[in-house]
């Protein structure tokens, strides 16, 4: 079929159409990354925008359908995003770090294309290179049921994304050199509430002046909340003056269904939570987001506010915060981590039970101790390393140079404990084995709360505990219903064991998510590879570029995709409503 470009919207459409009734849905995007600039503390800086929005679009989209995105780089550095928490069933091609990825040189646009396979649930974008999230760049993914899978709650009467992060007015640029020179990232100048500073509730702490996030409800309606703690490096505590938390998902699993009234959320980490409007709307109510593990006296001005505005409300918000949890009782938060379990009767991507897979009957056949350390200088630089290895970027990417087998690049020799010897930098990768059963144990010797996450697998949080685990911690192990998730915390002076089943092929990026940590070295990539040829793996993209030892191989730009001239939120909105459409047709003719 060939299209010109007059008729490329239509040609996409009919393609679409063609391609849904075949198999499942595709859609396609447009993105364009620059600097806008905004003031979400009441002074202008740059940020960095996705289709001229901080934060950017939302991904909606369904189990299985086929993302088509076309990132164009309008930066003046290198780009990549990655996709928080979605997959990429055998297809780590498209993970948008550097170990699968070259980056998009500035100018340049390059287009992903995943498909969200057996998946469900809240996830969020952000760019993996260097400290860009610090400027912004991030945005929300949502990946709904099938409508043949059924929703273990009623149906809400809205949708509601809210991404709490702490913030500096510095940019990522002098943040980084900050880091790099051994300098603490300190206390950040405000939280935000999807961009915005907070609403001033006290003069004394909040400038006047600064715009803020109202949320608009109705009274009587339930509407799910998916917050999504984006920042860099502090853990948020998220509460809702006068209403319960209703837990349901984390991560694309589905939760055990409890009540809170408050929630620590940990760098990376996503909820979704039910919410009834319940009460008499006699004065708005605040949204809260304020730093937790850290002196309340010194960071009182880090704290998010946002404003929960009732349509029949008699008047703003006022008088002081719901209270925070008490800092001093240090095991709140880990007793309320332990408290997340997974609704093992549900169904999730699928309409067998989330509990089908009883991974505590599964034999494991590796295990990983893995020690975090605070910054040390090695060779006369600031560093992080986990088990005393500072992960050292390669000029190639992993994954390009185990295509291609170019030999030296890296080490399939990660120590599955700390070593006795200096630390030190070097490119070593876990060697998984494909469809082995993995133990990690994250140790964690820092002062500070460290999350850590896994792309390419949902994990099963199974235990944690103060002090140095052992042999004998395997016996506080939840091995029935430990939710599945991708980012799990670590509390200073504690572990936490996560199992994973290595059944998706890939080069996986293992990772803290404290930016500090993860610029500085705390990452490591596990390598899983297929012993047999799988015609179902995703092979090479024809639009790879290539870097490093292969940058020989790379044409010029010209040779790759273009953006269609129709407005990018006008394709957006029809090639998801064609898609949708084109499920739904699908379901019947079925």
């Amino acid at each position: 079929m060939e299209c010109v470009n007059d008729a490329l919207e239509e040609c996409l459409v009919l393609y679409l159409v063609k391609v849904g009734l075949a198999g499942d849905p595709y859609v396609f995007y447009d993105w364009t990354v620059s600097y806008i600039t905004a003031s979400p503390l009441g002074v202008k800086q740059q940020v960095i925008g996705v289709e001229g929005l901080f934060p950017g679009p939302i991904l909606n989209v369904t189990t299985n359908w086929n993302v088509v995105m076309n990132v164009k780089n309008n930066l003046d550095e290198p780009f990549l995003l990655t996709w928080n928490g979605i997959q990429h069933r055998k297809n780590s091609w498209q993970d948008g770090v550097t170990g699968t990825n070259c980056p998009i040189p500035a100018g340049w646009n390059w287009t992903y294309q995943f498909q969200v396979k057996d998946q469900i649930g809240s996830f969020f974008y952000f760019p993996s290179l260097g400290f860009q999230r610090a400027s912004g760049g991030y945005g929300g993914i949502i990946v709904n049921n099938r409508n043949v899978i059924p929703v273990p709650f009623g149906m809400p009467d809205g949708d509601i994304t809210l991404f709490i992060s702490d913030w500096y007015i510095k940019s990522h640029k002098e943040l980084k050199k900050d880091i790099e020179s051994g300098t603490s990232l300190g206390t950040p100048d405000g939280v935000l509430f999807n961009g915005l500073g907070p609403y001033r509730f006290d003069e004394n702490l909040v400038p006047d002046g600064i715009p803020y996030q109202i949320i608009n409800v109705d009274p009587g309606k339930t509407y799910r909340i998916r917050v999504h703690n984006v920042g860099i490096s502090t853990s948020l505590n998220f509460r809702i003056q006068n209403h319960n938390l209703v837990l349901v998902e984390t991560e694309g699993s589905y939760t055990v269904q409890q009540n809170y009234s408050n929630m620590d959320i940990h760098v990376g980490q996503s909820y979704s939570f039910l919410v009834t409007m319940d009460q008499n709307a006699s004065s708005d109510y605040y949204i809260v987001a304020s730093p937790r593990f850290v002196n309340p006296s010194t960071w009182a001005k880090a704290t998010g506010v946002a404003i929960l505005h009732y349509s029949n409300s008699l008047g703003p918000a006022s008088g002081p915060l719901p209270d925070p949890p008490n800092e001093y009782e240090t095991s709140f938060s880990m007793n309320q981590a332990r408290s997340i379990r997974l609704n093992v009767s549900a169904g999730a991507a699928r309409p067998n039970p989330q509990g089908s897979f009883k991974y505590g009957e599964i034999t494991v056949t590796d295990v990983y101790l893995i020690l975090n350390r605070p910054a040390e200088l090695i060779d006369g630089k600031w560093c992080t390393t986990l088990n005393g290895i500072s992960y050292l970027p390669p000029r190639t990417p992993l994954k390009l140079a185990q295509q291609f087998n170019i030999p030296g690049v890296f080490k399939l020799d990660f120590p599955n404990r700390l070593m006795n010897r200096h630390a030190k930098f070097d490119t070593s990768v876990i060697n998984g084995t494909f469809k082995g059963f993995m133990e990690i144990i994250f140790q964690n010797n820092d002062t500070t709360v460290q999350s850590y996450h896994l792309d390419g697998y949902a994990f099963f949080v199974v235990g944690m505990d103060y002090g140095v685990w052992t042999e004998n911690s395997r016996g506080i192990y939840n091995k029935w219903d430990g939710v599945a998730r991708c980012t799990t915390q670590v509390f200073p002076g504690a572990w936490t064991a996560i199992l994973v089943s290595l059944d998706n092929a890939g080069m996986w990026n293992l990772r803290a998510q404290n930016l500090d940590s993860w610029f500085l070295g705390q990452e490591v990539y596990v390598s899983v590879v297929n012993p047999e040829i799988d015609a179902t793996e995703v092979q090479l993209p024809e639009n790879t570029i290539y870097c490093g030892a292969l940058s020989s191989l790379q044409k010029d730009q010209d040779r790759r995709v273009n953006f269609s001239g129709a407005s990018p939120p006008a394709k957006t909105v029809k090639f998801v409503l064609v898609a949708f459409l084109v499920s739904l047709l699908g379901f019947f003719i079925r």
